[in-house]
């Protein structure tokens, strides 16, 4: 997997700035004023740092946006790159400066004084999330980062507040690589083959093959994949590192590893882009991995239904009827709506396996969502206030978009079948509403639920603050938060 850039902190030494090569980052507030490291680059640069604090272009810059100062006279350094940041930033503000200074690396080693910040390990960790690079598929030669020093006041501390959030990074890439990676790598097999490996971080991890499947009666999840060469899978990802007897937060995840919409195919301008409409089985992936790096005092269960759509002779086609692990039978109206198929059977599994004190799912489920909401904001489907209140919460600390949606019995008319107990489509109209009503149906009443319909934030056409152009990683860190202050705690 792709490994997040090494970051080591070490204790302010002002006399090591002058011989320091690569990029030099000094932070300054809106007035103006320099921090001693600020004080020494500027010595050094005969008053360029000074001069250009005091100028109108300093003054335009917004919170953690960075300018350039190229090849300073006094340095050995190749730029010095002067971040506007307070002293005491929001976490969100430390994130971004440390973003826009990875955007700048390229190779170069970077100097960063961050001296006595208050979040300087959220600047490092800002810095890490923005310089991921997926190359795996790239010939010739790569170029390698360079190494990043981060000076601050106190080092052990800082490092030791670090630590947790290099856990994070990890979990965020992994998730960003399974998104990445073409369905001709990333089979269902393939898939199951990488969460099995990370029993190496403490993890139990259970594959169920498609024979197991039938025995459950996951028919609506088997019934996807039947036209599909690669087998259809549940994996299972147990990390137990609560009470013994406590019940788990369970997190579900839809792996549809490529969807050409089944019989009712897709368009093919843009289908190349449905590698990624595994993206909720990546995030609960990478979640179970930073928790288990994490070490995390919780309860967590992640399981992921592992499927590819293909038109076959063998495919669902619309106007069949399934019945599903529950025992509600559901009439295929779209073969593209087939992720609220597999999130049905594992919806019912997990609960009736685990009984879960709560439950999370996450899915590129609706277009429709990206109608609603573009790609700043995830759906939030909910049947508990204070569940949903609690992770909204935690996506707003997170700085993850995410914006509640309703649920209602008048959404249930519109997926109401005739010859069947529901229908996988109610249509156009309300289309993100409709596939979380139908999700509703397979989540027993006292079961606390959200479902987080990821389709326009799990990958983005343009950049984002924290995440170069792709797939983000969204809702790793907001469900981490979630974890460590509700169920951890």
């Amino acid at each position: 997997m792709t490994t997040p850039v090494a970051i080591t902190f070490d204790e302010t030494d002002l006399e090591a700035i002058a011989g320091a090569s690569g990029r030099i980052a000094v932070f300054v507030g809106a007035d103006g004023k320099l921090d001693p490291a600020g004080r020494r680059v500027n010595r050094l640069t005969k008053g360029a740092l000074e001069r250009f604090t005091a100028s109108d272009a300093f003054g335009k810059l917004k919170p953690a946006e960075a300018a350039t100062l190229a090849w300073p006279a006094g340095l050995a350094a190749e730029a010095v790159d002067v971040v506007r940041l307070e002293k005491r930033p929001t976490l969100d503000e430390a994130r971004r400066a440390g973003a826009a200074l990875a955007k700048r690396q390229g190779a170069a080693d970077v100097l960063v004084l961050a001296g006595s910040h208050q979040h300087a390990a959220d600047i490092a960790f800002g810095f890490a999330l923005r310089a991921y690079d997926f190359s795996d598929h790239k010939t010739g030669d790569k170029t390698l980062p360079g190494k990043v020093k981060v000076m601050v006041a106190k080092p052990e501390a800082v490092a030791a507040e670090a630590g947790p959030m290099a856990a994070r990074a990890e979990g965020v890439f992994f998730t960003r690589d399974l998104v990445n990676e073409p369905a001709n790598v990333l089979t269902t097999d393939d898939f199951a083959a990488r969460l099995a490996a990370m029993h190496e971080l403490g993890l139990d991890v259970e594959i169920l093959e498609e024979d197991d499947l039938k025995k459950l009666g996951m028919r609506a999840l088997l019934a996807v994949g039947q036209g599909s060469e690669s087998p259809s899978k549940v994996v299972v990802m147990r990390w137990n590192g609560g009470a013994k007897d406590a019940a788990p937060l369970a997190l579900i995840g839809k792996g549809v590893v490529f969807d050409t919409g089944g019989i009712s195919i897709k368009p093919a301008q843009g289908m190349e882009e449905m590698t990624m409409d595994m993206g909720g089985a990546g995030v609960v992936a990478g979640v179970m991995r930073t928790l288990a790096l994490r070490k995390v005092k919780a309860n967590v269960v992640g399981l992921v239904g592992l499927v590819e759509n293909m038109p076959d002779g063998r495919a669902q086609r619309p106007g069949d009827i399934v019945r599903s692990m529950k025992g509600d039978t559901i009439e295929v109206i779209n073969t593209d709506a087939e992720g609220r198929m597999v999130l049905a059977d594992v919806l019912w599994y997990a609960q009736d396996r685990f009984q879960p004190a709560a439950m999370v799912d996450l899915a590129t489920l609706t277009g429709a969502i990206i109608v609603g909401l573009g790609h700043h904001n995830a759906g939030v489907f909910s049947n508990d206030d204070a569940f949903c209140a609690d992770f909204l919460k935690a996506a707003a600390t997170e700085g993850e978009g995410a914006w509640r949606m309703p649920l209602g019995e008048a959404y249930d008319k519109l997926i109401k079948s005739q010859i069947a107990d529901i229908k996988n489509s109610g249509g156009r109209s309300a289309g993100s509403i409709t596939a979380a009503q139908f999700l509703h149906r397979f989540v027993k009443p006292e079961t606390p639920w959200i479902h987080l319909d990821i389709a326009g934030v799990a990958r983005t056409p343009e950049e984002t603050p924290l995440a170069p152009k792709g797939p983000t990683g969204w809702g790793v860190l907001a469900l981490d938060r979630l974890v460590a202050d509700r169920f951890e705690g």
